[in-house]
């Protein structure tokens, strides 16, 4: 039986009580960040206090950006001691996604738009189709009543914007009405400070190498960057790859904290990143996404006697290949 907005948020709230002491866990993106900070909303004066997590390093232009601007506090999972709190939940992630996300398994609350992974919660709502998990947190600050701050709602716009790549990625309705509904009440003007972000000097040495190292293959391009101090470069390379005439994917590799980590992003038409992701490197690590972006992370322990990860023109040619060889 298919569930109201009403009685979701019902279910929700059940959870909680005012003596709670609420942990929201993320992998800190747009999306992440945006729907973390609805939900602390929703949770305000119904619990005894409310702490957002994030389990990554946080070095995105974009990301910092919208951090400082509407300044969101943002505790690194590092810093979280045991016994602090009594009710998790996780965001815009499943606790599969990540081994970081283990740590504090079962989760009170799984809310999500990925596609369904096994997830064993009190309360999950999770809808692939959605375009961005702000579409969905939209959705219950609507039923509660709450009418978002500026702030809340400009990290709400600016996230359905971004994970749906303004519409050019496959959403639904929905997000369409919860995009207008948030037009009304977001700050225009900061959401395009946030979006148009400029990239750190210390950025450019790997798009150098990016450019120096990509292959290309009909319509795709390669690029593999390297050892970098945070993955999240792969991102900034992979859109700025497919702004390229004629590219219709683009896949960017590194090297981070003993991983081989793999960006995808495609056009979207008639193509599957996450499906493409998990067949190539699925049986190494894990891997999934969307239809227009994806993403895999290796554990290089699980690449010894494959591959010689010291030498970056072999780590490309293998990557590659398996890409090659799976889309064929």
């Amino acid at each position: 039986m298919k569930l109201s907005i009403a009685e979701k948020l019902r279910r929700f709230y059940d959870l909680f009580s005012g003596e709670d002491r609420v942990l929201i866990v993320i992998n800190a993106d747009p999306d992440a960040i945006a729907s973390a900070m609805a939900i602390k909303r929703l949770l305000w004066r119904k619990t005894a206090g409310v702490t957002i997590s994030n389990i990554n390093i946080i070095q995105r232009p974009d990301n910092i950006a919208m951090i400082e601007l509407l300044g969101v506090t943002l505790t690194h999972v590092d810093a979280v001691k045991e016994g602090q709190f009594n009710r998790f939940i996780i965001v815009d992630s499943q606790p599969d996604h990540h081994p970081a996300f283990a740590r504090f398994s079962p989760y009170h609350v799984v809310i999500d738009h990925h596609p369904v992974t096994d997830v064993k919660a009190a309360f999950s709502d999770i809808r692939p189709c959605y375009g961005a998990t702000a579409s969905i947190l939209t959705e219950y600050l609507r039923a509660a009543r709450i009418k978002p701050s500026s702030k809340l709602a400009t990290g709400l716009y600016h996230a359905i914007k971004n994970d749906t790549s303004n519409f050019e990625r496959p959403s639904l309705v929905e997000d369409i009405r919860a995009f207008q509904f948030l037009h009304h009440h977001a700050n225009i003007q900061l959401a395009r400070k946030i979006e148009h972000a400029e990239i750190r000097p210390e950025y450019l040495k790997y798009f150098a190498t990016a450019l120096q190292s990509k292959r290309i293959h009909g319509g795709r391009i390669y690029a593999h960057l390297g050892s970098v101090k945070n993955p999240d470069v792969c991102v900034l390379v992979a859109d700025f790859f497919m702004r390229v005439h004629s590219m219709t994917w683009s896949i960017v590799s590194s090297l981070c904290s003993q991983k081989l980590v793999i960006v995808f992003r495609n056009d979207g038409l008639r193509k599957d990143a996450g499906k493409l992701a998990k067949k190539a490197f699925g049986s190494f690590g894990s891997a999934g996404g969307h239809k227009g972006m994806a993403r895999a992370e290796i554990p290089l322990a699980n690449l010894e006697g494959v591959l010689d990860q010291k030498a970056d023109g072999r780590v490309l040619n293998w990557v590659i290949a398996r890409i090659e060889r799976k889309k064929s």
